[in-house]
């Protein structure tokens, strides 16, 4: 269920002056018209939906992908080139990490 916005209507009408609160609704319920503590005029506000985000699941797989992301953020990236022996992809440390 999505978080909706809602603001209380001031006297002057005027956008972005009333108190707002946050409310859990689903998308199928009717929009508040009334504040449900003080019965107080009240307006749902747009505000930019949140989907996924940045760790959805599908995201950090791309983010991952990214080695100048990786390396931007400060990770280090090293990816198995053969038996025993990694290769630096990103980030700071050795360029080959070998097994002994």
């Amino acid at each position: 269920m999505p978080i909706y916005v809602y603001e209380v209507i001031t006297e002057d009408g005027e956008d972005g002056d009333g108190e707002q609160f946050e409310l859990l609704q689903g998308v199928d319920e009717p929009v508040l018209t009334e504040h449900p503590e003080t019965g107080e005029p009240v307006r749902r506000v747009l505000s930019a939906p949140n989907i996924g985000g940045v760790w959805s699941e599908s995201s950090m797989h791309k983010s991952v992908k990214d080695d100048k992301k990786l390396d931007k953020l400060g990770f280090t990236k090293y990816v198995k080139s053969e038996k025993g022996v990694y290769e630096k992809r990103a980030g700071k440390g050795p360029d080959i990490i070998k097994r002994d």
